[in-house]
């Protein structure tokens, strides 16, 4: 099962017709062999996500700006022997919150900085970062600047429950 990870398009009605259609376009190459979309929240308007279900099956959860009716603010399924959630912000207690829920991949969104990061408590985060509106993570000592660059995540489990995610760079 390979999943396409987006969060925070902020697609509004008026973005741009021009725009929007690039970022259809890239996010087509992107995820051109996905089994499913996960949208991590602030899409905004509906409309953009039903582009995105014209790519993929795509499931969605709320984030703090969309203006779109029933989207749930967390969701949690499973593929092979991973437990995953998806919530747009991440909670106080990651550990607790990940405990609670049985989780071993836990998707978040709203920081619009991508991220792969494993955890002391057998937790994956992944966080897309933001395809329209990015942010630099932050600077590490001995490491040139980091650059703000358009992104999306791939998560890949395969038949043996072997994971493999990738941070993938648009060009917008």
């Amino acid at each position: 099962m390979k999943l396409g990870i987006i969060s925070d398009t902020h697609i509004t009605n008026d973005y741009g017709k021009d725009k929007v259609s690039s970022l259809v376009n890239q996010l087509k190459q992107a995820f051109k062999d996905v089994d499913e979309i996960v949208h991590v929240g602030d899409v905004c308007e509906k409309f953009f996500l039903d582009e995105m279900k014209k790519i993929a099956p795509t499931r969605c959860v709320k984030g703090n700006l969309d203006n779109i009716n029933n989207l749930e603010i967390f969701t949690k399924f499973s593929i092979g022997r991973y437990n995953i959630g998806v919530i747009h912000l991440l909670p106080d207690n990651v550990e607790e919150f990940a405990k609670k829920h049985d989780l071993r991949i836990l998707i978040f969104g709203h920081t619009h900085q991508p991220l792969i990061k494993g955890t002391g408590y057998n937790l994956l985060l992944l966080n897309p970062g933001s395809p329209t509106q990015p942010k630099a993570p932050q600077e590490r000592p001995g490491f040139m600047k980091p650059i703000a660059r358009p992104t999306v995540i791939t998560l890949n489990i395969d038949e043996n429950d072997i994971l493999s995610t990738f941070i993938i760079n648009l060009k917008i």
